[in-house]
């Protein structure tokens, strides 16, 4: 109340000395401005990210080094896999995250034990069935394989029949299926359920195509309590594709659409789509990547409600650090659009797909960009014709960690979930949020 009386008195006292008018009106003006801005600025308060650590990774029996990013149920609870450590032979965990009042505690839910179970649940995550119980894919382990090591698995893990009040109740694991070269090797794209149960992923290498081992598409059919295997799609190397690193996912007809990190016409990759025929699948090449417009599409695609794709590449594009693209459709075909190029080193751009929320946002990761070099996220906003970038957190390689494979989860807050492959409190890597 002073300090405005005082400015009242400047303002509009008469009796001041000559010149005082012009000197009133100047400080009247000025008195505005800043009322202006101080209104602005109280009414509208700068928007900021908060970063935090849910978790840093010990090496140890909890597991090291998470590739994936987390998956998250509908209490706010996070789950994801470990690629090594655990308490069997170092092979790797199945985790969960969950609210203990303001913290985080971890439960490891399962350790493999590197033989048939498999072993390094490295980059595809996790995904929920309808009864509450986790797929995944282990990128080694299972049987003999060509490519040594064995070729990998699909697993299923099922909760405990009975309510549990401790935090290391063990989930039971069954070993869906073991791949063994022909049939595939080495998983690593998400998987996906239609609505009759059946799933849906990729392996990066394997196939019968003895020259290439580039990969392929499969499916698992429920069928009177075991699963049935079958190879949808096996890439040639060719102009079709090769090595999906990311999963597939479904339009509302049934139509798998994915990405492959090589093949095509100049082996970028390309983004395909499969569409069944009544008894047999088709492949279409729905895009096929060159230098300009980016190289190695290795997080799969998402959807918008309009029909458009969007995706990531890892190298490549304008900047030479990796690309986000739309694929809107066209004429019957399909037209690539670049979003936004990142300037960097060759392949240090997003891993992983993309996440986008109910405004249209896009979030994603980079794998080496950001300040420092050792990873960011990012987000993506529409804004008059194009979109606008901004850079959540850059990753310092410290405690907050870097390196980053997976992508972005989103909950129904806007809060971001992701991991780090390295840093961290132990140089494990971590569990981080984000919340706006």
């Amino acid at each position: 109340m002073h300090t405005k009386g005082r400015f009242r008195n400047v303002l509009f006292d008469s009796s001041l000395h000559p010149g005082s008018a012009a000197l009133a009106i100047l400080v009247m003006l000025l008195f505005l401005i800043f009322l202006l801005l101080f209104m602005t600025f109280t009414a509208q308060p700068v928007q900021g990210q908060t970063f935090k650590v849910l978790y840093n990774f010990t090496g140890e029996a909890d597991g090291q080094e998470p590739f994936a990013g987390v998956t998250i149920d509908r209490a706010g609870n996070l789950y994801g896999t470990a690629a090594f450590g655990g308490g069997g032979n170092g092979a790797g965990t199945v985790y969960k995250l969950s609210h203990r009042g303001s913290d985080w505690v971890l439960t490891t839910l399962y350790s493999f034990q590197a033989g048939d179970d498999g072993a390094l649940p490295a980059f595809a995550g996790l995904v929920f069935d309808r009864e509450g119980s986790l797929f995944g894919t282990t990128y080694e382990g299972g049987v003999g394989c060509p490519y040594g090591g064995g070729c990998g698995t699909i697993f299923k893990l099922r909760p405990a029949a009975t309510a549990c009040l401790s935090t290391d109740c063990g989930w039971t694991e069954t070993v869906l299926y073991r791949f063994s070269g022909s049939d595939g090797a080495e998983p690593a794209g998400d998987a996906v359920f239609d609505p009759a149960g059946n799933l849906y992923a990729t392996t990066i290498h394997g196939g019968h195509y003895a020259w290439c081992g580039c990969g392929l598409v499969y499916e698992l059919t429920p069928s009177g309590g075991s699963w049935t295997f079958n190879v949808l799609y096996t890439f040639t190397g060719l102009s079709d594709g090769a090595n999906p690193y990311g999963g597939v996912i479904l339009d509302g007809a049934g139509d798998l659409y994915g990405t492959t990190k090589g093949g095509g016409v100049d082996d970028g990759g390309t983004v395909f789509g499969l569409t069944y025929s009544g008894s047999s699948w088709t492949e279409s090449v729905l895009h096929s990547f060159q230098s300009s417009d980016g190289i190695a599409p290795t997080g799969g695609v998402i959807f918008d409600h309009r029909g458009n794709l969007y995706g990531t590449t890892a190298s490549g594009g304008m900047g030479g650090g990796g690309t986000v693209f739309m694929l809107s459709p066209s004429g019957g075909g399909w037209t690539l659009t670049v979003l936004y190029s990142f300037a960097g080193t060759s392949t240090q751009g997003p891993y992983a797909g993309l996440a986008m929320d109910s405004a249209g946002n896009l979030y994603g990761t980079t794998y080496g960009e950001g300040a420092y070099g050792v990873g960011s996220v990012f987000k993506l906003t529409p804004s008059n014709g194009g979109w606008t970038y901004t850079s959540l957190h850059d990753f310092t390689g410290g405690n907050d960690g870097g390196t980053l494979y997976g992508g972005v989860t989103l909950d129904a807050n806007g809060n971001l979930y992701g991991t780090t492959n390295q840093g961290g409190a132990y140089g494990a890597g971590v569990v981080w949020e984000i919340t706006p």
